[in-house]
């Protein structure tokens, strides 16, 4: 069954949503088909680790931003179905139903899935967060009090070990690297966070490996690589997530830590884009830095490219990369890669916030990274994406300096 030669999105989650709603609201005048795995409208999945998890909540679907205009539109909707290939010679995406969606331009937004541990595959009382069963399961399981595991320091691990301590939980995080957020913010943030959560009575191993899991009754049996066993009511695991690519692989097209796309998000087909969690792009900023981004903005940001590209209009070019992270009444912002820098210099803020900016050894101004409570971080780190946009070497004696203020280096 053939269907037209509409643009086809494989993916209806935020990024391949967003790329639909981004079709209709720039006039797109031809058909489009979007496939999604889920029945149901599509949901923001921030809150999930969030606020669906706070004491006395119920996770309940915040619908993604224009999901009404589809409503009335021309968009065809192919819900509870997955991409299971793609035939390029005939121009077709073959569904999990066997059904044939014939394109003239087909964006993979297929996003990324939780990265699986197989020592706890089978076992009773694991959990994963990426959907909102997940996050009901979890949430059932943090009401019930009790011991709880988190393995993995990242943004994740750390935001449901805040919320498991907000249900009286005890709690103890288990991460293999020598810090937590080792990936994703530099050592003084992290250590902040660290002392944040200490205080908040989590226990944090770092440099520990989790070596077997093992079920004993209605309780998980952790041994650690120190020897040590300890057990949990509930395990919740957070290693990072691994890009969706199997339909793609089957159709040939490039691989490099997700789908592999150029400037423009064109694969190694032209009439393929790709976008979102499952591709790799080169970041200009960066001297084309080849990075897959996990983030709800990149997924944004990468949508109405796509929709640009796709209608024949400029796109905006790639934007800085962009975190946040909520963990109790504290906010951690990342404007750019903390990596790319070698030195630092610290910007003490009020209410005990501050921000570390970060240059390359040529003086280039290449992250900001954030923390405090509240807010407080949020707009300086705002303003100091368009510097790093701009490749900008700013006096590290401003930076530090809370009495320059960060719109006069723009």
């Amino acid at each position: 069954m053939k269907i037209g030669r509409p643009i086809v999105i494989a993916g209806a989650g935020e990024c391949g949503m967003s790329v639909a709603v981004e079709l209709v609201r720039g006039g797109y005048a031809g058909p489009i088909h979007l496939v999604g795995e889920k029945t149901g409208q599509p949901y923001e999945r921030p809150p999930l680790s969030k606020a669906h998890l706070e004491p006395g909540g119920e996770p309940a679907p915040v619908p993604i931003d224009g999901h009404g205009q589809l409503q009335t539109s021309r968009v065809i909707r192919y819900s509870g179905l997955k991409a299971a290939a793609i035939d390029r010679d005939r121009a077709e995406l073959i569904l999990s139903n066997g059904l044939r969606l014939a394109y003239s331009r087909l964006v993979l937004a297929t996003g990324a899935s939780p990265r699986r541990l197989p020592m706890a595959e089978g076992l009773a009382g694991v959990h994963y967060l990426r959907s909102l069963a997940d996050a009901a399961a979890l949430l059932a399981a943090l009401a019930r009090g009790g011991e709880i595991a988190v393995i993995g320091a990242g943004f994740i691990g750390l935001e449901v070990a805040a919320a498991a301590r907000a249900h009286g939980c005890t709690v103890t995080v288990i991460e293999a690297r020598d810090r937590i957020l080792a990936r994703g913010a530099d050592p003084d943030i992290s250590g902040a966070v660290a002392s944040l959560h200490r205080a908040k009575g989590v226990t944090l191993l770092v440099s520990t490996v989790l070596t077997a899991l093992r079920n004993d009754g209605a309780q998980v049996v952790l041994t650690l690589s120190d020897g040590r066993e300890m057990r949990a009511d509930a395990v919740i695991v957070g290693i990072g997530a691994v890009p969706n690519t199997a339909p793609t692989a089957a159709g040939g097209l490039a691989i490099d830590n997700g789908i592999a796309v150029d400037e423009e998000l064109s694969t190694s087909d032209p009439q393929i884009l790709a976008a979102g969690d499952c591709c790799s792009f080169p970041l200009a900023v960066y001297g084309n830095r080849r990075v897959r981004l996990e983030s709800w903005r990149n997924a944004r940001d990468q949508a109405a490219q796509a929709a640009a590209i796709l209608t024949g209009a400029s796109p905006a070019p790639s934007p800085v990369p962009w975190f946040w992270s909520d963990q109790y009444d504290h906010g951690l912002q990342v404007a750019g890669l903390v990596d790319e820098g070698k030195t630092h210099v610290c910007r003490e803020l009020s209410e005990g916030a501050f921000i570390n900016f970060h240059l390359s050894a040529e003086g280039v101004l290449v992250a900001a990274c954030g923390f405090g409570p509240g807010q407080s971080v949020g707009r300086d780190i705002r303003l100091a994406e368009m510097p790093i946009a701009r490749r900008a070497t700013p006096s590290p004696d401003a930076l530090a300096s809370a009495g320059v203020k960060l719109k006069s280096m723009l």
